[in-house]
Parts: structure tokens; sequence; C-alpha cells
């Protein structure tokens, strides 16, 4: 027997219930002697479609089952949890409400509290300031004060070049310097000092592993970063012991390069308050820099932003303040904030926790056209997925915000649908894998399984 026969017996039991209360569209109201139904109460005909639902549905949720009890996943099938739908009507939930280690999904949650707090169209801002006005001459008598505004994305044109994606979204530091020449400047006797102070100098979460640090997992987090914070990029990244001087020693050679005479070494301090403005960069939106951070999985993006939310929203430019605001923002929605445990905003740290109730929660609020849901990268196509899911029928279709630690493995996001109906929405997160490459299969045996849908027989065929 079809393994979806027994589903099908099953409706029609339950669906003829439903029908003798129910009059199809055009049948008289009982009582007016008007002739009888057309078809019968109990005909597959009035039903074809919604049997075919079902069907897909279980077929859904029993290759689901099947993906997530296999012994290969170790102590991960005892350790996950999935929720889909289709549009708004669920199809599964399997442990909704369990609180696992989520990876990068975590910046899902991140990114809904930039968008909501900080605003999609609001840009940060890297300034040039002076202590006196500009002589003649163009002579600066004292030091140029480059002040960050937590642009994470401020780079050369090199750095963004040295990507394996291309192209990159990135502030262009030679911009900077031409603004700068532009104002008239042709001599600073005081050298370029890097003002980082918007942002406390935390510049790793202490909890995290070591090794996320010596892999360049992220650069050291400052309000003035530069390349990431990286001194070196080639042939492997070096991390800055100090970045706001780094900063300022790049701009110092961006400046030399356009024939600005530039005294003294590159520094670090505050610019006084009140100082004049000659040259100021505005980065992308704010929408535009989540995007980035979703698509390929930005760790330091992800850090300025939670401080940049902890400044502007609880005055104190520290991960602390800003995790507390994006629990705060989650509340404020209505979302299951007792759902998560977090320590920083991009889901590093293995003491963070989030459910897949959570994370549905957060798509739910975004909305599936929104800047969020935008950002993620799509199978086979860009960012973290560009060269996954090859020979998937879930190449671009999927979209999705990937997550990756030892053990851990997380997928969180939409499917479209090939034939026009609302895509799946989906959160998905595993724990205590045996190995990265398992949680690599699954994301993308479970992508098929996702794109595959609905798999089941043509309406037609299940009505006489």
């Amino acid at each position: 027997m079809r393994r979806w026969v027994v589903p099908v017996i099953l409706l029609l039991i339950t669906a003829a219930t439903a029908l003798l209360a129910v009059r199809p569209p055009g049948d008289p109201a009982p009582g007016t002697g008007a002739p009888p139904l057309r078809a019968p109460v109990l005909s597959a005909r009035r039903v074809p479609a919604l049997l075919a639902r079902v069907v897909a549905d279980t077929r859904l949720r029993a290759q689901v089952d099947a993906a997530l009890s296999s012994p290969a996943l170790g102590g991960g099938t005892r350790q996950s949890c999935i929720v889909v739908r289709q549009g708004t009507r669920a199809i599964m939930a399997r442990r909704p409400d369990e609180r696992l280690i989520p990876a990068s999904n975590l910046k899902v949650l991140t990114a809904l509290a930039a968008l909501t707090r900080i605003g999609g169209e609001a840009k940060l801002v890297t300034e040039v300031r002076v202590e006196r006005p500009v002589g003649v001459g163009g002579i600066v008598d004292g030091p140029l004060w480059l002040v960050g505004g937590g642009d994470p994305l401020l780079a050369t044109a090199d750095y963004a070049a040295s990507f394996q994606n291309q192209p990159q979204l990135f502030t262009p530091m030679e911009t900077l310097a031409d603004a700068v020449v532009e104002a008239g400047v042709r001599e600073v006797r005081g050298g370029v000092v890097g003002d980082e102070t918007r942002y406390d100098r935390q510049r790793y979460v202490p909890t995290w592993r070591p090794v996320y640090v010596t892999d360049s997992e992220s650069g050291p987090a400052s309000a003035l970063d530069v390349n990431d914070g990286f001194a070196q990029f080639t042939p492997k990244k070096v991390p800055a012991t100090e970045p706001d001087v780094h900063a300022a020693g790049v701009l110092t050679a961006l400046l030399q390069a356009r024939g600005v005479v530039v005294a003294g070494a590159p520094g670090e301090g505050q610019a006084p308050k009140g100082a004049p403005v000659v040259a100021k960069l505005a980065s992308a939106p704010v929408r535009e820099l989540v995007g980035q951070m979703l698509r390929e999985s930005d760790n330091l993006t992800a850090e300025l932003l939670v401080k940049e939310l902890g400044r502007r929203f609880a005055g104190a430019g520290t991960t602390t303040s800003g995790v507390g605001v994006i629990r705060e923002t989650l509340a404020a929605a209505a979302l299951p904030v007792e759902h998560l445990a977090a320590v920083d905003g991009s889901g590093l740290d293995r003491s963070d926790r989030a459910s897949c109730t959570l994370l549905m929660a957060a798509l739910d609020a975004a909305g599936p056209t929104g800047p969020l849901a935008a950002g993620f990268p799509v199978a086979g196509r860009d960012g973290t997925l560009a060269r996954r899911f090859r020979n998937n029928p879930a190449v671009g279709r999927l979209r999705a915000k990937t997550g990756a630690l030892d053990e851990v493995a997380a997928l969180t996001g939409y499917v479209d649908s090939a034939t026009g109906a609302p895509p799946l929405v989906f959160a998905f997160l595993i724990n205590q894998l045996p190995g990265e490459a398992i949680g690599r299969a699954l994301q993308e045996q479970l992508g098929a399984v996702f794109a595959a849908y609905p798999e089941a027989p043509a309406p037609d065929t299940l009505a006489p």
C-alpha cells in the first residue's frame, strides 16, 4: 500500500463531518426547497487539494524525522530542534522550544535588533577633525583627528579585493583621504591621531575559545577598525594590537600618497570636544551592513553592531550593554526572549542558547520580504552558500542563515516555491554532532527535502 493512502483515508473520515456542515459555493441554503447538493458529501472531489497537501506534509515530516534520527548524527539525534511552516501554516515542529547552541544563527536576532532600533536607513559616520581651522597654505597646526563612528566595513580597496567572494561591500578609506585633500589640507604638523572612544577597548569576548582569535574568526573590535582591525592580511591575517593607531597609520599613508605632508608617527587619543570636522565618510545604510553580516556571516560586523546598540540605547558602547538592548528589543516585540541566553552578537560563544521557536518568531517579526530576509545568502549563489548545495534542488531557491561550530550546525530561513505557493519557512539547530562535515551534509539534505515540497500525487489523481 502506498504510504500516502492511510493519511488520505483518515482525512476523508475527518473531512466528512466538516463537509456535512459546510455548503459549497453556489449550493442553496437548507429549507429553501432547492435541489440537493450536486456531489455527495463524502466525494473526494471536494477535498483533493487538501488531500494532496496532507500527503506532502506527511512525506516531508517522515523524511525530516528519518534524517534527524540517523545514527551518523551521534548525540545530535537527541539534541536538535526544527520548525517548518508554509507561510503561516504549520507543517512540523520537533522539540521547538529546546534551548541549543545557535552558532551564527544568533546573528538573526542581532540583525533584527539593529534594524529595529538603529533603523535600516541609518549610517555610521567616520570623521576627520582638527583642533583649529585649516590655516593658510592648507597647514594643520596640530594633529588630524580620525574619529571612529563604528563603521564595521571601513577598509582599503586592496583589503576588500582580497576576499574570495566578490564583490565585497566596504567603505573606502581612499574616499576619506580624498575628502581631506578636497578640504584643502596640504600639511599636518601633529600627525594623525586615532580616536576610538565611541566604544570600549574590549577587543574580544573573554569567554570565546582562543582559537577563534588565532584563526581570525573575528578581528579586534574597535570603533575605529580599518580592514577588520588586521594590520596585515596577506599571506595571513595579523590583528593590530592597537586598531586605532593602525587606522591612523592607514590614513597617514593614503594622505602621503596624495601629496600631503604628514609629520610625526600615528597616535591615539580623544579629539577635543567641538573640534571642527574637515571631512567625513558615511557607511552604507544599516540594512546593507546587516545584509553583509548575514550573507558572509561576518562576526566582527555583528559584534560592532552590538556595541553600537549599547552606545545608542544603553549609554555604553560595550558588548554587555548591547546584548541587553537586543533582549529588550525582542521582548518589546513579544518574542519569547526567555528562550535566549547570549553574551555576544555573533554566536561564537558556546554559552549562547536559542530555540527554533525564537528564531521563527524573529523571521515573522522581520517578514519574508524585509531587509533581514534579503540579507540571507542564496544556495549556490553567494555568501556562505556560494559553493554549497551543488547539484541540489535547493540551488537558487533556499535563502538561509548558516551556522557552524564544533559539534553544532544550524540553518534558518526560507525555500521559495517552484509553483508560486508561499515559501517554506524553517529554523533548524542541532548540537553534539560528531563532525562538521556531517552537519554540512545534513543542512544540504534538509534543503533538498524542503525544495522538493510539495511532493505528493496530483490532486486530480485523488478524486474520481
